[in-house]
């Protein structure tokens, strides 16, 4: 397919480079910011612009990958009639584009991604059309890039995928973040860790979560807990979070 892609961002960059793997042409990488627009085109072998009037309207598919309330700013004066155009917010309606097109759609890719990232991950594709032509579209464009792991999803259902995500990766990483700062300022090497979280994540692949869930809190270990508050007195937000989690462990049937 031939497709323009509107963003110059982490989601817009990854996409972009997916696209071009698959076989896919990018006919033109359209951003706000022109330099960041012009390296990703080059990047992709395209051209850019960062003039709305300047769009290309000959391609296939149209992926509007900005963040969630930059949308409805960005797509204001575009008028692609007859073509297909997405965005790819999971907590976005597709009707944000109904006055650009007749053929809108959500394109939804369930992973965190980052322009600097040195390989492509792979990518699930949840995507959403406002009618059979998007509909078709959208869904032989996720193939492309996601094989079989493509799915139709609602905007509901897109939310709560969504809140799932927040807390298997944005709190994940946050408690990732803290961990390391008090390894830091305990004088304990964060990497050491690394084997550890690892391992935790890949476990969730062959057993559920709960089954695999282990340490203090499982045990109702009250020694250990007590040690373990007692060395997070000076570290009021880890000791909060420890409490918080050792309750809700204990109180999983």
């Amino acid at each position: 397919m031939d497709i323009v892609i509107i963003g110059s961002g982490n989601v817009a960059a990854v996409l972009g480079r997916k696209f071009k793997a698959a076989g896919h042409t990018i006919l033109q990488v359209y951003s706000r910011n022109a330099s960041a627009a012009s390296e990703l085109a080059y990047e992709l072998d395209s051209e850019s612009t960062n003039y709305k009037s300047l769009l290309n309207k000959n391609a296939d598919v149209y992926i509007v990958a900005v963040s969630d309330n930059a949308i409805q700013d960005v797509v204001d004066d575009f008028k692609l009639h007859g073509k297909v155009v997405a965005h790819t917010a999971a907590s976005v309606p597709k009707e944000v584009l109904k006055d650009v097109t007749d053929h809108y759609g959500v394109f939804y890719p369930l992973q965190s991604l980052r322009k600097d990232m040195s390989s492509l991950p792979d990518v699930p594709v949840f995507f959403e059309g406002s009618d059979a032509v998007s509909k078709k579209k959208l869904e032989q464009l996720a193939h492309s890039i996601a094989k079989e792991n493509v799915v139709e999803a609602g905007a509901n259902e897109r939310l709560k995928l969504h809140v799932a995500a927040v807390f298997v990766s944005n709190f994940v990483n946050h408690l990732y973040a803290l961990t390391e700062d008090y390894c830091r300022k305990g004088g304990l090497d964060f990497k050491q860790l690394w084997p550890l979280i690892e391992e935790t994540a890949l476990r969730i692949k062959d057993i559920s979560p709960k089954q695999s869930q282990t340490g203090p809190a499982l045990r109702h270990d009250s020694d250990t807990i007590h040690k373990h508050l007692e060395l997070l007195k000076d570290h009021p937000q880890l000791k909060n979070i420890y409490v918080l989690m050792t309750e809700s462990i204990q109180g999983v049937r």
